[in-house]
Order: C-alpha cells, then structure tokens, then sequence
C-alpha cells in the first residue's frame, strides 16, 4: 500500500465528519440530535448545504483510495469480497452527497451506505478470522453487533434518526482505524523490532 492511500485512510473520516460537525454548528439553530437526521443538514435548498455534502464526497473518495491499497495487500478471497463490499458502501456515501434528502435517490443510497458498509466489514472480519487474525475478526463481529443493537435501539427511541445513524458511522470508523492500525501500523513496527 502506498503511503498516500494510508494518509487518505487517516484522512477520509476526519474530512466526512468534520463536514457535518460543521453543518451541525451552522445549522444549532434548528437542527437536534434527537428530532433529526444527519441528511437534513445536506437537503436540498439548505443554505451552505454543500458543506456536509461536499466532505462526504471527498471522504468517500479519499476512502475508496485507501481500501483500494487494503484491497491489493489482502490474499484472502473472503477479505477481498467483504473489502469489495465496503468500497461499494463508501460509493453510497458518495452518492448521499450527489443526491441529498429531498431528491429521489437519497432515501436508497443512504440504506446502501449503512447495510453495504457494515455487511462489508462483517465480511472483512470473517476473511480476517479464516486467515488467522482472530483478534480482529472477533472485533469485527463485536463492532458490528454493537453497533447494529445501539443503532436499533435508538432508531426506536427517537423521533429523529441522527443517533442512529452516529451509531453506525462511528461503529464503521472504529473498525476502519483499527484495521488501519492493526493491518498497517503495528506490522511496520513489529518489522521494525
């Protein structure tokens, strides 16, 4: 893996959310954790909508950059299918941000972003156990089943859906920095010692 598609890893979830911690400030006035979603601070017509829906593209590009590298350093068929999986998730984010709330799409690829990002690090996760990797397959599962029983929890608990969906976003961007660390980092040092 090159190391500009490492940078791009460390990068894409800091630029995607930094966008919407942003529109979440510009947007305190009305917009609430607990009656919203996070797609509401992108919707069309929203003053500075480009905002969140603008670093969620560049993320996502910067993140397909990096899984890309991953993809190419995984032997695994398992691996590979599930990392294949999650770059398509990472399209939807693409896409969440070409087609915000209030066009036709948004509704479906924003569904795709969460099951196609999750479904495809459970895979990953699976491909890491059957390769060995226990510790990180085992909290893949972990991630993924947390993640999942928070994110139903709130989903039923709120009017609004953004809790829910902060949920599966950090739950996907734990795991990535783990696999970034574990994958890429800890081996560099351990070839090091």
């Amino acid at each position: 893996m090159r190391k500009s598609q490492r940078l791009a890893g460390l990068c894409a979830p800091p630029v995607g959310l930094g966008g919407v911690f942003i529109a979440m400030a510009t947007h305190r006035s009305w917009w609430s954790l607990t009656d919203n979603a996070i797609s509401d601070l992108g919707r069309v017509g929203l003053p500075y909508n480009w905002v969140m829906n603008l670093s969620l593209i560049v993320a996502a590009i910067l993140g397909v950059y990096y899984t890309i590298g991953l993809f190419s350093e995984l032997e695994n068929t398992v691996e590979k299918a599930g990392v294949g999986i999650f770059i398509l998730g990472l399209v939807f984010l693409a896409l969440i941000g070409i087609f915000p709330e209030g066009t036709s799409p948004h509704y479906y690829v924003s569904w795709g972003f969460f099951i196609t990002g999750s479904v495809g690090l459970l895979i990953t996760g699976l491909g890491f156990w059957l390769d060995g990797e226990r510790d990180l397959g085992a909290f893949t599962a972990g991630i993924f089943v947390v993640g999942w029983i928070l994110a139903v929890w709130a989903f039923r608990s709120f009017e609004g859906v953004a809790i829910a969906e902060f949920i599966g976003v950090f739950a996907i961007v734990i795991w990535h920095y783990a696999v970034l660390w574990a994958k890429f980092y800890r081996a560099e040092k351990r070839r090091k010692n």
